[in-house]
């Protein structure tokens, strides 16, 4: 067998093991999309792919209304949602919980107790 007749076989299969593989790949992100896209619903906080952040009011088939401010309501569609995302009580709720209380007595002793020096124009004039 001559080593000619094998190249095009191996380049063959060099292109398209890493294709394959970005299908894979690409197809897996979109249903990760579509499950959390279908997960929505009122009361989730979420992040548009253009950066707002809202509070899901109500949702249909294709919409959902986002609350952006107190009684700002607008309409967007599902598929411009990127993320779910933790409300900030929940996320210190949950630091707060993690903690044992020696962690928490720990973190009040190592505070500092530093003093802040007098602006140097101060120093000067003394």
């Amino acid at each position: 067998m001559d080593l000619n007749s094998l190249i095009l076989p191996l380049l063959i299969v060099l292109l398209a093991v890493p294709l394959f593989l970005q299908a894979r790949k690409q197809k897996r992100a979109m249903a990760e999309q579509q499950k959390l896209q279908n997960s929505i619903t009122p009361g989730d906080r979420v992040m548009t792919t253009s950066g707002v952040f809202g509070t899901v009011v109500a949702t249909n088939d294709d919409t959902i209304d986002l609350e952006l401010a107190p009684g700002l309501t607008t309409t967007w569609v599902r598929q411009a949602v990127r993320e779910k995302v933790q409300t900030e009580g929940a996320e210190a709720a949950a630091e707060v919980k993690d903690e044992t209380p020696a962690e928490t007595e720990a973190k009040v002793e190592t505070e500092s107790k530093a003093e802040v020096a007098e602006p140097i124009e101060q120093q000067k004039t003394n």
